[in-house]
């Protein structure tokens, strides 16, 4: 359970026992289902993370609604998008273990994550982890109904694959943006699981001499 949970399922419990107290018993149902809710909505499962070689792990749980090659600031990468409804763990963890290059929030709209432009309009926060030889970016990213972007780690940080690093609130979308080479392992329309459900296998590589064209190239916008 992430602790957000306690505080807003404890502040519905306070509402319901106050307009109980103040009206009638029954009026407190709706807040008392508000807390179960909010209990249920931040749970935290444990899950299984792959040490397989060059995996590259989801971010998220939720539904694979683009995975494809797409061409990013001039450079040609895969793209593998999963949008999470209320009803997914919304527990955010690292798709590769290395270490964290750079972040960059981005304020922007809060369009409805299943829209392909909110991968660049919408509100988000960019990560550059390198590892194994590899540059990987994931995004998370503000949906129709999301309002908060939560991000643990700092630049510098060494993470585990499959570690927590945050969360984003009631709805949203997280993207993977990877070397066009990637051997991905899902398609439009699989499920996956956060730090379980494996997207992706890349192959190591010696130089990291592109590590930071995505980031330096959104700069110069």
């Amino acid at each position: 359970m992430v602790r957000d949970g306690y505080f807003y399922a404890l502040a519905c419990v306070v509402a319901a026992v106050l307009i109980g107290w103040l009206t009638q018993p029954v009026w407190a149902v709706v807040p008392m289902a508000f807390a179960m809710f909010f209990l249920w909505f931040f749970r935290d499962p444990e899950r299984v993370i792959s040490d397989a070689p060059g995996a590259i792990v989801s971010p998220g749980d939720g539904k694979v609604t683009d995975a494809s090659v797409v061409n990013v600031n001039g450079e040609t990468q895969a793209r593998i998008s999963i949008f999470l409804s209320v009803f997914d763990v919304h527990v955010n963890r690292c798709p590769i273990a290395g270490v964290v290059r750079e972040i960059r929030y981005q304020r922007g709209k809060y369009l409805n994550a299943m829209n392909t432009a909110s991968a660049e309009q919408n509100e988000q926060n960019i990560v550059r982890m390198e590892g194994e030889g590899q540059v990987v970016v994931f995004k998370q990213i503000a949906g129709l109904l999301a309002r908060r972007i939560v991000f643990y780690p700092k630049v510098g940080d060494r993470l585990q694959r499959g570690q927590r690093v945050g969360l984003i609130k009631f709805g949203s979308r997280v993207d993977v943006l990877l070397d066009a080479t990637a051997a991905l392992q899902v398609k439009v329309g699989d499920r996956v699981r956060g730090g379980e459900s494996i997207l992706a296998y890349l192959q190591p590589k010696s130089e990291l001499a592109s590590a930071g064209r995505y980031f330096a190239a959104e700069g110069t916008r």
